[in-house]
C-alpha cells in the first residue's frame, strides 16, 4: 500500500495530538471492524467559529493522518463551514489514501460532526450534521471502497 508524502507526514508528525479540557464539543467514533477510534475535541469561539481542534486516535497510520488533516481544516472556520467537511476533501488534502483507507477520512469527519453536535446540543441548538455514516450498525467501512476501485479517476 503506498501511501502520499503528505500522509506520512501527518503519521510521523501529527499535529494537534491531545485532548482540549473544558471542550464546547466532543465526538467520538469507532468501527469494529477496522478497530479505529477516534476522538476529537472543539473549542468554539461566540461566533460559531473553531478556535482549537485536537484528537486522541487508536488506529491505523491513515486513521491518525486523517485526524490530524482535519484538526488543521477546520481551525478558524465557522462550524457551518466546518460541517461540510467531506471524506473527499480530507482525502485530497492529503493528496489522496488508497482506497481500502477512504475509511478513516469517514471516521474523522464523522468525529467533527459529532463534536459539532455537541457543541450546538449543549447551546440549545438543532444539530447541523445530518447522517453521521459511522454510527449506523450496518456500515460497512469498506463497502464504497470496494466499489470505488473499480472506478477511473
Amino acid at each position: 500500500m503506498i501511501y502520499s508524502e503528505k500522509v506520512m507526514d501527518h503519521f510521523r508528525n501529527p499535529r494537534n495530538v491531545g485532548k482540549i479540557e473544558d471542550a464546547d464539543g466532543e465526538g467520538e467514533v469507532g468501527n469494529p471492524v477496522c478497530g479505529d477510534i477516534m476522538n476529537i475535541t472543539i473549542a468554539v469561539d461566540d461566533a460559531d467559529t473553531i478556535t482549537d481542534c485536537k484528537f486522541q486516535t487508536l488506529g491505523c497510520g491513515a486513521a491518525i493522518a486523517t485526524s490530524s488533516i482535519v484538526t488543521e481544516l477546520v481551525k478558524g472556520r465557522n462550524i457551518q463551514d466546518a460541517v461540510k467537511l467531506s471524506k473527499q476533501d480530507v482525502a485530497d488534502e492529503l493528496d489522496g489514501l488508497p482506497a481500502v483507507k477512504m475509511h478513516c477520512s469517514v471516521l474523522a469527519t464523522d468525529g467533527l460532526k459529532v463534536a459539532i453536535d455537541d457543541y450546538l446540543k449543549k447551546h440549545g441548538r438543532e444539530p447541523l450534521s445530518g447522517e453521521i455514516k459511522s454510527a449506523d450498525p450496518n456500515f460497512d467501512p469498506h463497502g464504497e471502497e470496494e466499489s470505488a476501485e473499480g472506478e477511473d479517476d
